[in-house]
């Protein structure tokens, strides 16, 4: 992920990206052993994803959208709720008999907080925001793309300034941890 353009593309981007990889997990046979890579490289771009919007679309939400603490509020608890889903299934093997429950709902969550942020708060984010703001706001999210978590950590801190200041060493030990265990990448 990191395609270039403004903070709304980018993102949108971003989501056919993660639909592309559901529908590579909904192809499979359940208990495939392939489930489980796509459900680990979902969740690597997800929490990659998330991370860069807590940091950057949400704060320029509350700054720019009327009503936008409410809107970045709840985004921020669709946040929370995936990523405790993807904590429960980052224990499970595709075999698991939890593991097309919790794929299930991960992907109804994600599917649900797609098409809020794109038919809700993108509109009204590009709505309110000047084009060279949106720009800046793409390069900021693609650049904290790089370095931030590959795994998801419900107990983080979720709102600058402390999700800025601790996700790019979260991310150094799960990209360690991900290049060590070969997780996310096909053999």
């Amino acid at each position: 992920m990191g395609h270039g353009g403004n903070v709304i593309d980018e993102l949108v981007t971003d989501h056919r990206e993660v639909e592309e990889m559901f529908g590579r997990i909904e192809s499979l046979p359940s208990g495939h052993q392939d489930r489980k890579v796509y459900a680990d490289q979902v969740t690597i771009e997800l929490v990659r994803h998330s991370v860069a919007e807590e940091a950057y679309l949400y704060p320029a939400v509350r700054e720019h959208v009327a009503g936008g603490d409410a809107l970045a509020d709840q985004e921020l608890q669709d946040h929370a709720t995936a990523e405790r889903i993807m904590k429960d299934l980052e224990g499970c093997d595709a075999g698991d008999a939890d593991f097309d429950r919790l794929m299930g709902m991960l992907m109804s969550e994600i599917r649900s907080h797609i098409a809020d942020e794109e038919g809700n708060l993108f509109p009204r984010l590009r709505q309110a925001c000047p084009m060279d703001t949106l720009n800046e706001l793409g390069d900021k999210v693609r650049t904290a793309k790089k370095t931030a978590p590959t795994r998801p950590h419900p107990a983080a801190p979720d709102k600058p300034p402390a999700n800025k200041l601790l996700a790019p060493g979260t991310g150094m030990v799960d990209r360690l941890r991900d290049a060590l265990s070969g997780r996310g990448k096909f053999e």
